[in-house]
């Protein structure tokens, strides 16, 4: 185990190079990688991703090639984009996000594919099973599409009178259903209603606070989403101009200025995910390789917010706080 909020990895020994009889040196090779996010927005984290690589050897520029390609949240650009690092001949497909690593399966079924992915990889079609992947991808799974009915509960910890909860989803997204479906039942259980706002676009986010406004929604749930992530600032500047109390899935959310965050660190999925790929770069297979799963998740506080919106954050909450932003 690696630590306390870190990954499980069942990792076996890392493989070496052949060796040749000649004196010509391999060519150096080249990283393809597919984001469905705003590259602005993950510079600290594709940062993370190449210092794992540079710890496993293989430092850009020097003894790797690293190929880019961010979707910029427009998510059916995806496919052409893989299907451009395939022509680009690169040893292995990094594919951050579920929209990308669907997008890479699809391109390829014999390239190597390292996945970070927020539902379950084999439900996804993207392995045969977590322990014995079988086929040409691994990667991470970080199952945060199921932490909507813990976020819920939070939040309505938080805000005890809340009855009308908003929901928003990204309706590109391949798990909108899922998510909605699920915190649809854990609204019902403990009697609470559910409105559901959609997203694509930044234009279409501020419609849809301004329709949670409109319907007097107390409180939302931010379902997860590349998108969204990419697009956390404007998130949370919304929730605090209208008022509205709003959870997030990641920690960032709430160093952006969220109030609240539930879920994986994402930073620790990019090093795991460049873990992986310098394994595969050095000739292990993606099906020898067990998908990692996080098994700890955040739970983030930012203070100077829930002063803003003029809440009263119970020392219950605050004691089962990870870190509370002061």
């Amino acid at each position: 185990m690696i630590g306390r909020r870190e990954f499980i990895t069942l990792l076996g020994g890392a493989a070496a190079w052949p060796l040749t009889t000649h004196a010509q040196q391999p060519a150096m090779p080249v990283i393809g990688f597919l984001s469905a996010l705003l590259q602005a927005t993950t510079a600290p984290d594709t940062a993370t991703f190449r210092q794992s690589l540079a710890e496993a050897g293989y430092v850009e520029g020097r003894n790797l090639g690293i190929e880019y390609r961010f979707a910029e949240g427009q998510y059916d650009r995806l496919p052409t984009m893989a299907s451009e690092l395939l022509r680009r001949q690169v040893a292995v497909i990094v594919a951050m996000g579920t929209p990308a690593a669907l997008a890479a399966k699809a391109a390829t079924a014999s390239l190597p594919i390292v996945f970070s992915v927020t539902e379950d990889p084999v439900k996804l079609g993207l392995v045969a099973s977590l322990n014995r992947p079988g086929g040409n991808a691994t990667g991470v799974s970080f199952l945060l599409s199921e932490l909507g009915p813990k976020q819920l509960g939070l939040l309505r910890e938080l805000v005890p009178a809340a009855s009308r909860f908003g929901l928003l989803v990204n309706p590109n997204n391949e798990n909108a259903r899922a998510i909605t479906s699920d915190l649809k039942a854990a609204a019902a259980t403990i009697g609470v209603e559910i409105e559901v706002v959609r997203a694509t676009n930044s234009r279409e986010i501020e419609a849809a606070f301004a329709a949670l406004v409109r319907d007097k929604v107390d409180a939302l749930v931010v379902a997860t989403d590349p998108f969204f992530y990419s697009r956390r600032v404007q998130l949370a500047t919304l929730a605090t101009r209208h008022a509205l109390p709003t959870i997030y899935n990641l920690r960032a959310y709430a160093e952006a200025g969220g109030l609240m965050s539930y879920g994986t660190n994402i930073t620790e999925a990019y090093r795991q995910v460049g873990v992986y790929t310098g394994h595969i770069v050095k000739g292990i297979k993606p099906a020898d390789l067990p998908v990692a799963q996080s098994t700890k998740f955040d739970f983030i506080i930012n203070l100077p917010t829930a002063r803003a919106l003029g809440l009263d954050v119970p020392p219950t909450l605050l004691a089962r706080a990870d870190e509370v932003i002061e």
